[in-house]
């Protein structure tokens, strides 16, 4: 059985992508991820608390790099979008 860290910091078990993670909006995992570092940085954990913080970390990062991942197709979108628009005024304006 995998151990996991919940938000509030206590040590559950679970496996694979929680749906809580998986609702987090990006601030929420970013904060979250960061709490995680800072305890792991700080030591202090038996060694099965440090990797329940290490799998929440990666899950959290995951969460993270779909929001960005998310975000950066949306603008790609919106830039493409602005370019054919700019294109096709372009042709037959002049």
């Amino acid at each position: 059985m995998t151990s996991k860290v919940s938000e509030s910091g206590a040590v559950t078990g679970g496996g694979g992508p929680s749906e809580a993670a998986r609702a987090l909006g990006y601030e929420q995992a970013r904060d979250e991820l960061i709490e995680v570092v800072r305890r792991l940085e700080a030591g202090g954990t038996t060694l099965e608390e440090s990797l329940a913080l290490w799998e929440r970390g990666e899950e959290l990062a995951k969460v993270c790099r779909r929001w960005l991942d998310g975000a950066r197709a949306r603008l790609d979108a919106a830039l493409a979008e602005e370019e054919e628009e700019g294109a096709a005024s372009g042709d037959g304006g002049e």
